[in-house]
């Protein structure tokens, strides 16, 4: 009897939640309106290609034959050695881009905050306009100046004394020029993010901080940093999924080669699928570049997350 009485306690709370739902987008209905578009832009050409990899990821599918052969594409993922490496250079990657990213942001962000309106506007600019700028033409530039002949690195060492470095072309130095030209790019995004996260940073805390005679530095490490911590997570979470789908200067600079030195993931599922046109394999892949991504947000956003 009570176990009735609580099945039908269910029904009715699930009820009054779907009444309470359609009467919230009915009185909303011209917001829902504006957003169908987007809505549908989103489903046709993002989560329905998503759902179609994950089903294609368990298929040999090819050029002219279809066929179901369930894990064999996940045992073969990993059994790629081009697959492995790429997977340990994207980390390698990973782990020096992404903290050079946040930290050059942060900084940069704190010694402009103190300035006028007018002179961060003008940082903001300054920092921002090279992220607009196509990385295909930031690749040619930096690929330039790597150049073994002519290039600018190459020419300032053989001004002073040593012999030209071929930097794209050693597997030893392959991975690292890719390293520096993205530590060196301007971090305008995160600058801007952080930029407005201080200017939400309630000015009394600080003149709190000043009566109890703290140091610039006491009030940027005790009461800035801690409340940029949301920012920071989700800074980091944008950044590592960027830096994890690194594609652009691969193809324009080095191929993924000499050998494996510069493969990284992405690039990998676009020669699988569009040179060897192993539709399956290649989705297969993104699916675990996707568990990949997903597990590393989860872990980053335990780590940083605040109580409120």
């Amino acid at each position: 009897m009570e176990t009735n009485q609580n099945v039908n306690r269910a029904k009715r709370t699930i009820h009054i939640r779907k009444k309470s739902l359609w009467q919230k987008i009915k009185q909303n209905k011209a917001a829902y309106f504006f957003l169908l578009p987007k809505l549908l832009f989103f489903t046709v050409f993002m989560f329905v290609p998503i759902i179609w990899a994950f089903i294609i990821s368990f298929q040999d599918w090819g050029t002219f034959n279809v066929d179901f052969i369930g894990l064999t594409n996940y045992f073969e993922v990993f059994q790629s050695p081009a697959f492995r490496a790429a997977l340990v250079n994207t980390l390698l990657y990973t782990i020096v881009t992404v903290p050079a990213f946040i930290i050059t942001a942060l900084v940069l962000a704190a010694l402009i905050h103190p300035l006028g309106k007018v002179s961060q506007t003008f940082f903001r600019a300054a920092f921002y306009l090279p992220t607009v700028t196509s990385m295909v033409i930031i690749a040619m530039v930096w690929r330039w100046m790597y150049n073994y002949r002519f290039g600018l690195f190459n020419y300032v060492i053989e001004f002073f004394g040593f012999e030209s470095v071929n930097w794209l072309a050693q597997t030893s130095t392959a991975l690292p020029s890719l390293m520096i030209m993205s530590i060196l790019i301007p971090p305008g995004s995160g600058i801007i993010i952080y930029l407005a996260a201080m200017n939400n940073i309630n000015p009394s805390l600080y003149e709190a901080a000043d009566i109890d005679g703290a140091s610039p530095f006491q009030k940027w490490w005790r009461i800035t940093l801690p409340l940029l911590k949301p920012t920071t997570l989700y800074l980091i979470i944008i950044s590592t999924i960027g830096s994890f789908q690194v594609f652009t200067q691969i193809i324009m600079m080095t191929g993924g080669g000499p050998g494996y030195a510069t493969e990284t993931v992405v690039h990998v599922i676009y020669k699988t699928a569009f040179r060897d046109f192993n539709f399956g394999l290649a989705s297969a892949q993104s699916v675990i570049l996707f568990l990949i991504l997903m597990g590393f947000a989860i872990a980053q956003f335990k780590a940083l997350k605040t109580d409120k």
